[in-house]
């Protein structure tokens, strides 16, 4: 192929590229004005293929029968004016990027055009920035679709996980809930060859069957746990305004034979009114009282309830004087069944915290603990003081 060949392959080379279609509606009252702009259209990247319409009646059936993708409207086309093809749009459901090209607008109207959902507005003396103002809706137009889109899907996945959730708590409930009348015969029949035949056996079996009532009471214990873990948001009672000072108050009456054994001081000064579920409340302040009484030092406990608003939530605070907890352990301490000490230092099972922390995430809010071995624990948590349905509307 001779050099001359190949300069005139190069040059031709590009133009046997194809263009992508453009399907573009004109919503013109003025052939010379669509010509124009169709010929400025097509300097771009652009093959166009497009549509013209003058009325309100052309347009809605225009985009029903033929939805185009990007819409260029006159401002003042008569009879009507162009951004009234907006609410069309909105009533067919359809999301199509619509530009006004207009002779005159100015900076307030075409202010007032954006905030009604107009993509961008091209003044007709200068026609050259039309390509990129297609351009660019049509990119904001694909990145909205795809921020949509990342929404369904992040909703459907909540829907699945609240699913998920839904079928693990009932999981649990019947698991629990079914195992407790055999464990109930195991406990009950160990427990009576126990009384029938003790000092009848040798110190081996005497001590075979201790462990085996030990194992089956403690069995018993895990699972009414689990079972009230699993109970909680079933009682069927909604959320409603509580008063906290009336719910540590009931809590503390739960708890007087362990303030009284221990020697415990309770302090409390006036806590807010929260929106919640009552008997939770009360359940969430006597774990976290119970737990300063139990985990104490060889002091007498001292333990500080206090609270207060903060940016639409209720903030409280559950102090101890008590052993403390290791930096390292303080996410632990809310996971079910997790223990940091052994039985014989702290009867328990590991499941108080982690209803704790079930019944402030049930009400949207967050709990958290800070502490350090020998310093005592504070316990901080936050609590909605208005209901879901008032907080959207502020939000």
């Amino acid at each position: 192929m001779s050099a001359t060949a190949i300069a005139l392959d190069r040059r031709v080379a590009p133009s046997s590229v194809k263009k992508p279609d453009l399907r573009v509606l004109l919503v013109e009252d003025d052939s010379a004005d669509c010509d124009l702009i169709l010929r400025e259209l097509g300097k771009g990247e652009f093959q166009i293929v497009s549509d013209v319409v003058r009325t309100p009646e052309e347009f809605r059936q225009r985009v029903k029968s033929k939805c185009p993708d990007v819409i260029l409207s006159d401002y003042n086309l008569g009879s009507w004016k162009g951004t009234e093809a907006l609410e069309i749009l909105r009533e067919e459901g359809l999301d199509i990027p619509l530009i006004l090209v207009s002779g005159v607008l100015g900076d307030v109207t075409a202010v007032e055009c954006i905030k009604l959902g107009v993509s961008d507005y091209v003044l007709k003396d200068r026609l050259a920035r039309l390509p990129a103002a297609v351009r660019s809706a049509l990119e904001e137009q694909k990145l909205r679709r795809e921020r949509q889109q990342a929404q369904r899907d992040l909703a459907h996945k909540v829907e699945e996980l609240a699913r998920s959730n839904r079928d693990l708590e009932q999981f649990a409930y019947v698991a629990s809930h079914d195992l407790q009348e055999p464990l109930r015969m195991v406990a009950a029949y160990t427990q009576l060859l126990a009384e029938r035949y003790g000092g009848r056996l040798d110190e081996n079996a005497e001590k075979y069957i201790a462990y085996a009532v030990e194992g089956a009471l403690r069995m018993q214990a895990l699972i009414q746990d689990l079972l009230a873990f699993s109970r909680l948001g079933r009682n069927g009672l909604g959320p409603d305004c509580v008063d906290c000072n009336a719910a540590v108050a009931e809590a503390l009456q739960n708890l007087q034979a362990a303030i009284e054994e221990s020697g415990a001081v309770v302090n409390r000064g006036d806590l807010p009114a929260v929106h919640a579920n009552q008997t939770q409340l009360v359940q969430l302040f006597q774990n976290l009282i119970g737990n300063a009484i139990k985990f104490r030092t060889e002091q007498a406990p001292v333990i500080t309830v206090s609270g207060e608003k903060r940016d639409g939530m209720a903030a409280f605070t559950v102090v101890d004087n008590g052993i403390g907890i290791a930096p390292e352990h303080l996410e632990l301490i809310f996971v079910i069944f997790q223990r940091l000490h052994t039985r014989e230092e702290y009867a328990g099972n590991g499941v108080g915290l982690a209803i704790c922390k079930k019944i402030v995430e049930h009400h949207a809010g967050r709990i958290w603990a800070e502490s350090h071995v020998g310093a005592g624990t504070t316990f901080r948590f936050t609590l909605p003081v208005t209901s879901l349905e008032q907080r959207e509307v502020q939000s």
